[in-house]
């Protein structure tokens, strides 16, 4: 895309990235989003991003962010039934990266540090020799997402940062992740151990919205939240052992190809007895 080139390759642009990745703006954005006004925008980006609207439940569009994140029809996204595989908890591109110490490769052509991520170098060396999920949601992905698994979760932790946009035009000049908003709670599962769940917020995201911020028992497949406005990334991160991620997806992001997934989608099979 030109101007994501011109913003993150050029000199003059990345002056002109600073403000426009700053949260008020976003938030602006987002407010704007929030209006009845915002309706007329919601057929010219239903065509340019090709969205198929007939699985949807459109009733309550009022606004551009109430068609962004639009709830699916019963039964559109079933859950797998199976308690030992492991589900993808929202639809959008998989990449599977092993986790070699603090450091994962290959996001996008990006590196960025577990530790760095979570804000705890404590927190970062428990998952060592693990798997972190990449899930990159498109404009025109479902933008709910649920639980990955059933368990016990903790409070939220928010982190605030600078937007950037996930394009992967973004990704290629600089460690995005480490800077964008984020959100993540643990989960401690009876079948794949505690696991990161993380939201991350891009540009022009106004809001990562989580329906449940304290602590509790949570359901696999059960909605967490959504995201507003722009592109967005789920991350989950798995202590070593704790699955098997399924064999297409770990060869295809070995050769740098994301994996096409739908939310309660197998992606993986438990290793406990």
């Amino acid at each position: 895309m030109p101007v994501l080139d011109f913003l993150y390759k050029t000199v003059p642009g990345r002056l002109l990235l600073k403000p426009l990745t700053a949260r008020g703006l976003s938030k602006l954005s987002g407010r704007l989003m929030d209006t009845g006004l915002s309706k007329v925008l919601i057929k010219p980006f239903v065509k340019s991003s090709g969205i198929d609207t007939s699985e949807y439940d459109l009733s309550q569009v009022k606004s551009f962010n109430t068609f962004f994140y639009r709830p699916v029809l019963p039964g559109m996204r079933p859950v797998c039934e199976d308690p030992d595989t492991f589900i993808a908890p929202c639809d959008g591109l998989l990449t599977a990266i092993p986790i070699k110490d603090d450091t994962v490769l290959h996001v996008k052509q990006s590196e960025f540090s577990v530790s760095g991520l979570l804000r705890s170098r404590k927190l970062a060396e428990k998952y060592k020799d693990g798997m972190c999920l990449v899930f990159r949601l498109c404009v025109d992905n479902y933008h709910r997402y649920a639980y990955a698994e059933s368990g016990v979760k903790s409070r939220n932790r928010f982190i605030e940062g600078v937007l950037h946009t996930v394009r992967p035009v973004a990704l290629e000049e600089r460690p995005v992740f480490t800077e964008n908003c984020r959100e993540y709670c643990l989960i401690k599962t009876e079948k794949f151990g505690t696991l990161v769940q993380m939201e991350v917020g891009a540009m022009l995201v106004g809001k990562i919205s989580n329906d449940n911020m304290g602590e509790g028992p949570v359901k696999r497949g059960a909605e967490k939240g959504h995201f507003e406005y722009g592109g967005s990334t789920i991350i989950v991160l798995l202590r070593r052992g704790a699955a098997e991620i399924r064999e297409d997806i770990l060869q295809a992001s070995k050769e740098g190809i994301e994996t096409p997934v739908k939310l309660g989608e197998a992606i993986g099979q438990s290793t406990a007895d």
